[in-house]
Order: C-alpha cells, then sequence, then structure tokens
C-alpha cells in the first residue's frame, strides 16, 4: 500500500517543502532543523521522483516497527527479571506480545500517513525508540559501558537535528535517569561525553540561529502557543488522537498498567516518560491549536506497553475482541488509502474535498514555469506560505514569491519581490485569492493568461487560474 501511493501521488505541502530543504542545503532553515532535507539530498540529486523519495520514510517506518518489536522483547524479559511467581507465568511468550505491539501499529492509521511522506516526526520517531531502547538498558544493567554512552549521544543529537520536540524525548530519558535510588552517572565521563557529543551534533542549528536572530526558536514558540486557548480544541484534539491511533494502543496500555506492572512499577513508569511526557505537553497546547500526527513518536513509544497488554488480553479469552478492533482498524486504513487514490469525493465545492490538494500541482508547475519563460516575468507568485512549496518544487528552479506579510523561509530563499517585477501569479481553487492590485503596495494590474483543470476518473477535483501581475509597487498587502 505505502508503495502504490507513494508512487501514485504528488507531494503533499509538506514533503515538498522538506525536498526544497534537500534542493537548498544550509546549516537549519526557519521552521524545523535540517535533518529532513539533509537525508533527503543525495536522492534529490539524482532524481525528483516522488515514489523514489518517498523510499526513505517507508525505510524509516520498517526500523521503527522492529525497534517497536524489540524493545516489546527487552520490556518483556525486564518484567520476568524483577517479578517473580504467578505474573512471570502468566505473561505470554516474548514474541506474541512483540507481534501485538506490531500489529497495534500497523492498524493504526496516522503513522501509515508518515510512512509514505517524509515529515521531521517520522525521522523522530525511531531516533526516540532508540533513545527509549537504551534507557532501558540502562535499567536492566543499572549502569552504561562508554560505547552506549556515545551511542546515546548520538541518538539524542540526531534526535534534536529531526525536530525541536525532541527535547522531550531527552527529559524522559532523563526522568529513567533520575529514577534509579543511586545517581553514579553525574559523576561519570560517559554523561559528559554524550552530552558533549548532543550539543556537538546540534551546533549547526545554533550557529545557524545565532547568525539569524534566532528565528527558528522565536517562530516555534510562538507557533507551539497557538492562538486563544479553549476547551473544546483540547476535547477535539483528545477525540482525534483515539481515532487515528485506534483503540487497540488504548486499551492494550489500559491492560498493561492494570495487570502486568506490579513489582517494577516505578521503573517501567518513568520509562512510560517517552510517552506521557510528550503526550501531556501537546495536550496541553492544544487548546491553541495542534496537529494530530506530533504525537506519533510518542505512540510508537507506547506500542511496546500495549502491546503485552493485548498479549495478555488475547491470552485471557479477550480474542474476539482484539479481533474485531483489529479489523475495524486495518478496514479504516484501506478505506483511506483507497478514498487517497481515488480523488476524494466529488462535491458540489471543491474546496471541501481535502484530497484535491494532492492532485494537479505537477501540471501546474510545470505549465506555471513555461509562462513564465514565455511572458518573460521575473518568477512566480502565491498568495499563501503553504501554496508555494508545490509550486517551488514543480516549476524549479524559477523563484517562487508569498505575496503576505509573514515571514517564512521563501523568504530566506528567493527574497522579497523585486520593486517593478511582473510576476505569474498562480491562484488555486481550493485556496482562492483576489487579485493582488487597487493599492500603492501591490501590483498595477493582473491579467488572465491561462488556466488548467485538474480531473481524476472523471471528477474535477482544482483548477488553477495563471495571470500575469505587472510592476509591482512594494510589500505584499494579501493575507
Amino acid at each position: 500500500m505505502h508503495f502504490a501511493l507513494g508512487f501514485a501521488i504528488e507531494f503533499s505541502v509538506d514533503e515538498a517543502h522538506y525536498a526544497l530543504y534537500a534542493q537548498h542545503l544550509a546549516w537549519s532553515y526557519f521552521d524545523h532543523p535540517p535533518l529532513v532535507g539533509w537525508i533527503q539530498w543525495p536522492l534529490v540529486a539524482i532524481s525528483s521522483s516522488e515514489g523514489f523519495l518517498r523510499l526513505i520514510p517507508e525505510l524509516l517506518w520498517i526500523i521503527s516497527c522492529y525497534l517497536v518489536y524489540q524493545i516489546t522483547l527487552e520490556i518483556h524479559h525486564f518484567i520476568q527479571g524483577r517479578n517473580a511467581g504467578y505474573l512471570t507465568s502468566a505473561l505470554p511468550s516474548p514474541s506474541t506480545c512483540g507481534l501485538m505491539a506490531v500489529l497495534a501499529i500497523i492498524a493504526a492509521p496516522m503513522p501509515h500517513v508518515l510512512a509514505i511522506g517524509l515529515l521531521p516526526d517520522t525521522l523522530l520517531t525511531p531516533f526516540s525508540l532508540g533513545l527509549m531502547l537504551m534507557a532501558l538498558r540502562w535499567l536492566i544493567q543499572d549502569h552504561f559501558r562508554m560505547s552506549d554512552w556515545i551511542i546515546t549521544g548520538i541518538l539524542l543529537g540526531l534526535a534534536g537535528l529531526s525536530k525541536y520536540t525532541a527535547i522531550f524525548t531527552a527529559l524522559a530519558l532523563l526522568l529513567v535517569f533520575f529514577s534509579a535510588p543511586r545517581k553514579p552517572w553525574l559523576r561519570k565521563i560517559g554523561f559528559w561525553l554524550a552530552t558533549l557529543i548532543a550539543l556537538i551534533l546540534i551546533s549547526p542549528v545554533l550557529y545557524w540561529n545565532w547568525a539569524n536572530d534566532w528565528i527558528s526558536f522565536k517562530y516555534q514558540i510562538a507557533h507551539g502557543g497557538g492562538s486563544e486557548w479553549l476547551w473544546r480544541r483540547l476535547g477535539s484534539f483528545l477525540g482525534i488522537q483515539a481515532l487515528v491511533f485506534g483503540p487497540l494502543l488504548i486499551m492494550g496500555s489500559f491492560i498493561f498498567l492494570k495487570d502486568c506492572i506490579h513489582a517494577t512499577k516505578l521503573s517501567l513508569l518513568s520509562l512510560l516518560g517517552f510517552f506521557l511526557i510528550p503526550f501531556i505537553i501537546f495536550a496541553s497546547l492544544s487548546g491553541g491549536g495542534s496537529l494530530p500526527h506530533w504525537t506519533t513518536p510518542a505512540w510508537f513509544c507506547l506500542a511496546p506497553f500495549a502491546g503485552i497488554g493485548l498479549a495478555k488480553a488475547w491470552s485471557t479469552q479477550h480474542r474476539r475482541v482484539i479481533q474485531i478492533l483489529f479489523l475495524i482498524q486495518v478496514a479504516l486504513c484501506c478505506i483511506g488509502f483507497a478514498y487517497v487514490l481515488s480523488g476524494g469525493i466529488s462535491t458540489a465545492s471543491i474546496k471541501s474535498n481535502p484530497i484535491a490538494d494532492l492532485y494537479g500541482w505537477k501540471m501546474a508547475g510545470e505549465k506555471a514555469a513555461q509562462l513564465t519563460h514565455t511572458s518573460k516575468a521575473d518568477g512566480i507568485a502565491v498568495q499563501n506560505w503553504t501554496l508555494a512549496s508545490r509550486a517551488a518544487w514543480y516549476a524549479k528552479p524559477t523563484p517562487v514569491f508569498v505575496l503576505d506579510k509573514r515571514k517564512d523561509q521563501f523568504d530566506i530563499w528567493f527574497g522579497e519581490v523585486p520593486l517593478g517585477a511582473n510576476i505569474l501569479l498562480i491562484n488555486w481553487s481550493g485556496m482562492p485569492f483576489s487579485a493582488p492590485v487597487g493599492d500603492k503596495s501591490s501590483f498595477e494590474r493582473c491579467q488572465p493568461l491561462d488556466s488548467l483543470e485538474i480531473a481524476r476518473f472523471g471528477q474535477v477535483l482544482s483548477r488553477f487560474d495563471f495571470s500575469l501581475c505587472t510592476h509591482w509597487q512594494g510589500p505584499g498587502s494579501a493575507e
């Protein structure tokens, strides 16, 4: 399914944005650290095929599922080592628990989105799981060898290069260290070496932000704060989380906490911090607005516990409930795949079809580049930053300007529209704007040049209108 979708659909807004990171290599970027661009650079250098570039997130998804399986086995062994008696014999086999954990992830709809499209969260997931595995090794051994400290430092640094929210994973790791009665690690040279390695790896981000007035940190603080905090947004966040990650993970985790934690309570509760810390923080911020995929690394870290709980429920005559939930979730995933491949449901309003955003931008970008060349325009313009990434990717190397007052990555890449410039304007039916004319801080006039209608399986998905706007007079006023 991942391969079929990966080669069948065009880039989403975020995928194109991060692919442009690889095209414009830098120490860091306006909205995210650089690893999501760096890791794509070799493939972008030799190909621009969406399916080819999507091999990266598909591989990361497989690695993440493998780590979920291994962590489940280690937690199972940890419980067996700390709990003698009836609980040890009552636990299902390690392989059954690991299989249940992976199946719970496979049946969750949201991870498939990140398995097809490369986002910073796709990268952060395996690094978070790797750090969770190291934390579990610490709990089992009660100490680290120098090689363990070095691996931990590398994983921390790579997580920091993936996404700023890796700080939550680092806090979860510290919680595990502090859960031990003794704190000898504070006096170990390995701990400080790991810290130094992590700082060295994230130094490009720190240097770039220092050279650019810390714009990433200012943006992320404002972005994380969101708008006015509302209780209904929190309720919506929790409901959406349950839907897109599925009841299997929730059910399995509940059973684990109820039946399997026992004498290892403090240690395992600290390990649960890899889920609880980011989830609680994102939930508290959700009242101001959030996106559902932000919690994906946290849910992957919860999956090993859920797998043990589901395996225990499976062994105690609750198989039918698990089977029904699994089939319902898988059916929802398959319906989602089919919905995307079909182009969405035809409605009277083009704007109401969210899948329309995944089709037509390649044709529109190529047509825009051709019209820019024939009209001798100075570049392409859109009126919202979310429209710029596909236009810039599919019309490359033509510069793309965003006609709004918001500072973003496109201002860094392409600068502002030159005064007096003639620009090809793209207007998309899914997010239409009035022509930026009529005042002294816009164009003198915009003349329609051409249009492009996008259809799939006989239904019209969207429409692109191209206009030549002449003599830019000042800063963008369209928002």
